[in-house]
C-alpha cells in the first residue's frame, strides 16, 4: 500500500474560552471561540459537507438533524447551548451549522458509505505499592479523515465548575483533555445500529464532563444521566480510578481495568450493546489493533511513564495500523489517518499534544497544556 505524509499547518492554532459571570459565561466563551476560528470554521463546514453528500445525507436533513441536536442539548444544558450559539455568532455563521458539526458523529451515522476512522487508546494505573502515591495516565491517536488535518485545534476552556484543555475540532466544544480536578477523558468512536439524533451528541457530552465533574465517580454519574441516542467510549480516569464507559443507544456499561491497564480500540467491549453493533464498519481492524497492544503489553515490562506508554502505539509495516497514514490512492472519505497523539496525566493536570503519530515521537515537539 502507498501512504503519504499527513498535511500539517505550520502553525497549529490554540483557542482560549473564558466567563465568569455564571448567567451570561455560555454565550461569552462561544462567541471568544468563534471569533478565534472565524477563518477556519467555513473549510470545517465544507469538509463536514463533503462527507455529508458522500454519505448521501441530504443538506435538509443535516439541517434537521442540527437543529434536534441543539434542541437536545438546550433541553439538557441550555448554557451549552447558548456556547454553541455563541461561536455562531462570534464566526459570523448560522447556529445550525454549528450544531451540526457539534453533532457530526450522529449525523454520519445515518451514512452506510462514509466509515468513521480509528483511534487507540491505552491508559495505565499505577497502585502506588511500597509507599509511593497511585496515579494514572493514559495516551490515544486521534484517526480521522486526512482532509480536516488542518481544522483542530488545542484548546483551553476557563471559567466553569472546572477549567479543562486539550484538543478538539474547529467549532466543535470538546473531543479529548484533562481538567483542574485532575479527571482526564479518552474518547473514542464506536457504533451502534440504532444511533442517531435525539440524544446529547458524544462530543458535547465529553465537554460537560470535563466542565462539571471532579472525578470518575462525578462524571459516570453525568454520563448515566445523559439522554443518548449514539455511542462512543469514554476512558475517565482521575489520580486514583480508571474505567471505561461503552456508551450506545441502548445504554452505558463499564469496563474495569485488567491487570491495571484499559485498552480500547473502536468496538464495544460489553456485551449487550455489542450484539447489535455495526460490525462491518471496525472489525476486523478494531479487534485486531486491541488484540496487538494487549499482546504488546503483556510482553513488555509495565509501562511506568507516559513516555514508555506512548511507544505502544508506534506500528510500522505488516503490522496493525496502531500509527494510522493516509492512503492516497482512497477517496474522499476513506483516507485516515493519526492527526494527534494525546497524553493525558491527572495527577499533574497536563495535557500533552503532538501535532503528528506517535511514530512522530523525538523528531516533533509536544504542546503541554496545564488544566491548572
Amino acid at each position: 500500500m502507498t501512504t503519504t505524509s499527513i498535511p500539517r499547518p505550520e502553525h497549529r492554532r490554540h483557542v482560549k474560552a473564558a466567563g465568569t459571570d455564571p448567567h451570561a459565561r455560555g454565550i461569552a466563551r462561544g462567541i471568544a471561540r468563534g471569533e478565534q476560528l472565524r477563518d477556519g470554521i467555513p473549510a470545517t463546514i465544507d469538509a463536514y459537507d463533503r462527507l455529508f453528500a458522500l454519505g448521501s445525507i441530504s443538506p435538509a436533513q443535516v439541517h434537521e438533524d442540527a437543529e434536534r441536536a441543539l434542541d437536545a442539548i438546550g433541553r439538557f444544558r441550555p448554557g451549552t447551548r447558548a456556547e454553541i450559539e455563541g461561536i455562531a455568532h462570534g464566526s459570523g455563521t448560522e447556529p445550525w451549522r454549528i450544531g451540526a458539526l457539534n453533532a457530526r458523529t450522529e449525523i454520519l451515522a445515518r451514512s452506510a458509505t462514509v466509515p468513521p476512522g480509528e483511534c487507540t487508546t491505552i491508559v495505565r494505573r499505577i497502585t502506588g505499592d511500597g509507599g509511593s502515591a497511585p496515579r494514572t495516565f493514559g495516551v490515544q491517536t486521534w484517526d480521522w479523515h486526512v482532509e480536516l488535518s488542518a481544522r483542530w485545534h488545542t484548546s483551553e476552556v476557563r471559567g466553569g465548575r472546572h477549567d479543562f484543555v486539550g484538543i478538539t475540532e474547529d467549532g466543535i466544544l470538546g473531543k479529548i483533555g484533562v481538567n483542574s480536578a485532575g479527571l482526564a477523558l479518552h474518547f473514542n468512536i464506536l457504533g451502534h445500529v440504532r444511533d442517531g439524533i435525539g440524544g446529547i451528541p458524544v462530543h458535547v457530552l465529553v465537554a460537560i464532563v470535563l466542565e462539571e465533574a471532579g472525578s470518575v465517580a462525578e462524571a459516570v454519574e453525568i454520563v448515566r444521566g445523559s439522554p443518548l441516542a449514539s455511542s462512543g467510549s469514554f476512558a475517565l480516569f482521575d489520580k486514583t480510578d480508571a474505567i471505561l464507559l461503552d456508551l450506545s443507544p441502548v445504554g452505558v456499561f463499564s469496563v474495569q481495568p485488567e491487570h491495571d491497564t484499559l485498552v480500547r480500540t473502536n468496538h464495544f467491549l460489553t456485551p449487550v450493546p455489542a450484539a447489535d453493533e455495526k460490525t462491518w464498519l471496525y472489525q476486523p481492524d478494531s479487534g485486531e489493533r486491541h488484540d496487538f497492544v494487549r499482546a504488546r503489553l503483556t510482553r513488555a515490562e509495565p509501562p511506568t511513564t507516559l513516555d514508555e506508554l506512548t511507544g505502544h502505539l508506534v506500528t510500522g509495516d505488516g503490522e496493525p495500523p496502531v500509527t494510522c497514514l493516509p492512503d492516497p490512492d482512497k477517496p474522499l472519505g476513506q483516507r485516515w489517518a493519526s492527526l494527534a497523539t494525546v497524553a493525558l496525566e491527572p495527577a499533574t493536570r497536563t495535557a500533552r499534544i503532538l501535532d503528528g503519530t506517535p511514530a512522530d515521537i523525538g523528531t516533533r515537539d509536544w504542546r503541554v497544556l496545564d488544566a491548572g
